[in-house]
């Protein structure tokens, strides 16, 4: 998809009012991510929206925050605003707990280097991807200032949270290290205190239990007050070694597969997984990737996050899901279309697939 393209459906879809030179400026966001390596579409969008219009610093008051022990309990502060939002309380599982007074009851997976301390909260897998919540402290830093972006599909959501970069790599059962490929998306708590989700894309489905060994080489995060300057890179950096060993438990409460098999060319929707917070589409071709959009039984178009080979992936976001309709495109301009345009859009007939599934 062309800048120019992504230009238009923000916005179109986010803030009509917006000035070029504002997108100007979001773009230059968006390059940065790419950067860094989150390549995912609609993760590049929302950075693309950060600080649109008067979001406020957007951090949580001290005194609210302290009435309920923050690690334990992180879900419950970042859900409603993440990408993948929806309630995590009956399918988290606890890493770490915290009392009122701020003790641990345990050490396990927490780590420190170079004055940051990240504390490993709670995790949660449905077998294709690991939610995992961790909080990240630092003496020196002030993250008041990081801005947020737009998580949700358009500005009248009024869905944004903060974020923080994250890079290193992640291994699950003794198998190859990949790239990180995400931020943390969550809330500044105070000064020195960040909370947030991050979500990690498993190559393959799991079943039973695991480790996730987590090695963090770098954190930074952006400050609103550093967003005019020229540099792609993250306004605050640093480099350092944050390692955890993260047991999990795959829950496979309300995952459903559903087996599609449509071939058409070179291209093959093979089946469709509909979990809690997230749908994945599989699909095949065998020459280059395509572009998925989907649609539920409303019309309402679900958050598209990221789509590499054989896989896009979109954030349900608390929408019913009864029946999916997926479109394939292999022109990414005739996707940005029907973005813009909906799900009646004539440019569906361009789809090299369009199928309808029952989930229910």
């Amino acid at each position: 998809m062309t800048d120019e393209k992504l230009d238009q459906i923000l916005k179109q879809a986010l803030a009509p009012e917006i000035s070029d030179a504002e997108i100007q400026i979001h773009r230059r966001r968006k390059d940065k991510m790419k950067i860094l390596g989150k390549l995912g579409r609609g993760v590049a969008a929302a950075v693309a929206a950060a600080v649109i219009g008067t979001l406020g610093m957007g951090y949580l008051n001290p005194a609210l925050a302290a009435k309920l022990p923050l690690i334990g309990n992180i879900f419950e502060k970042v859900e409603e605003d993440a990408i993948y939002s929806g309630d995590y309380t009956d399918k988290k599982i606890v890493l770490t707990n915290e009392d009122h007074a701020g003790n641990l009851n345990t050490s396990d997976y927490t780590v420190s280097d170079q004055g940051i301390t990240l504390t490993a909260s709670e995790v949660y897998c449905d077998g294709y991807s690991i939610f995992l919540t961790v909080n990240i402290e630092s003496e020196d830093a002030d993250f008041t200032h990081i801005p947020r972006h737009y998580t949700g599909m358009n500005a009248a959501d009024n869905r944004t949270a903060a974020g923080f970069y994250i890079d290193g790599t992640w291994s699950v059962n003794g198998t190859s290290p990949e790239w990180i490929e995400n931020t943390f998306d969550g809330e500044v708590i105070d000064s020195n205190t960040f909370a947030g989700m991050l979500k990690i894309d498993l190559a393959k489905k799991y079943t039973g239990s695991g480790e996730l060994n987590l090695n963090v080489d770098g954190l930074g995060y952006d400050d609103d007050r550093m967003l005019d300057g020229e540099e792609i890179s993250a306004s605050h950096w640093t480099d350092g070694s944050w390692n955890i060993v993260i047991p999990f438990e795959i829950n496979a409460a309300d995952v459903k597969t559903i087996e599609v098999g449509d071939k058409k060319g070179n291209i093959t929707l093979e089946d469709v997984v509909v979990s809690p917070y997230q749908v994945i589409v599989h699909a095949g071709w065998s020459y280059e990737p395509c572009s998925t959009i989907c649609f539920n039984q409303d019309g309402e178009m679900l958050h598209p996050d990221m789509e590499m080979a054989g896989r896009a992936v979109f954030a349900v976001q608390g929408k019913e899901i009864k029946t999916l309709y997926v479109y394939i495109f292999d022109n990414p301009d005739d996707w940005s279309l029907m973005a813009q345009e909906g799900m009646n859009s004539s440019i569906a007939d361009r789809a090299v697939i369009s199928k309808e599934i029952y989930v229910e």
